[in-house]
């Protein structure tokens, strides 16, 4: 499979938000931002919601140079294949399972991982990935990004690889 080169996601050097004055963190730094925030339910289970129509979200923090984000999902509910407009990031499942659809370069085509409560996710500026609840039941993650969204480009997969299809900039979420 292949990417359409017109459709690459930006490089973090590229987006606005890069102009801060700090570096972005990397993925591991992300990683550990996550998981020190799920160990400590207390911070965030009681702003959890569900909504049926979507997945429900909410940012938790913003700084100059990271944010984070909590998010549920009910069975079926998906992302579909998007890209982090340049930033890096990290997610960790909290609670429930979910599943991973990535393409792991040319070579090897589409990747599918199963991530059970626990797992951690970490990537960097160039990542494309759908994520998905595919369970019985409602899951919850944490998520960290890196330089902070600026925006984001979805994908639609075709036999030829992954074709943008739309993008989305912060003042939508």
């Amino acid at each position: 499979m292949s990417i359409d080169l017109a459709t690459t996601p930006p490089t973090a050097a590229t987006t606005p938000t890069a102009t801060a004055t700090r570096p972005p963190l990397s993925p591991n730094a992300l990683r550990r931002i996550v998981r020190d925030l799920a160990e400590r339910p207390e911070r965030w289970l009681h702003r959890v919601r569900l909504s049926g129509e979507e997945r429900w979200y909410e940012r938790l923090e913003l700084a100059e140079d990271y944010e984070v984000w909590l998010i549920s999902w009910l069975p079926g509910q998906s992302t579909g294949f998007h890209d982090h407009g340049g930033s890096r990031g990290a997610f960790t499942v909290a609670l429930g399972e979910l599943e991973e659809l990535a393409l792991a370069g040319p070579e090897h085509g589409l990747t599918v991982r199963r991530l059970a409560s626990g797992s951690e996710r970490a990537f960097g500026p160039q990542y494309l990935h759908d994520v998905r609840n595919t369970a019985q039941g409602p899951a919850v993650t944490l998520h960290a990004y890196s330089p902070p969204l600026s925006g984001m480009a979805h994908y639609e997969l075709r036999a030829g690889g992954l074709v943008r299809t739309s993008t989305e900039g912060a003042e939508q979420w």
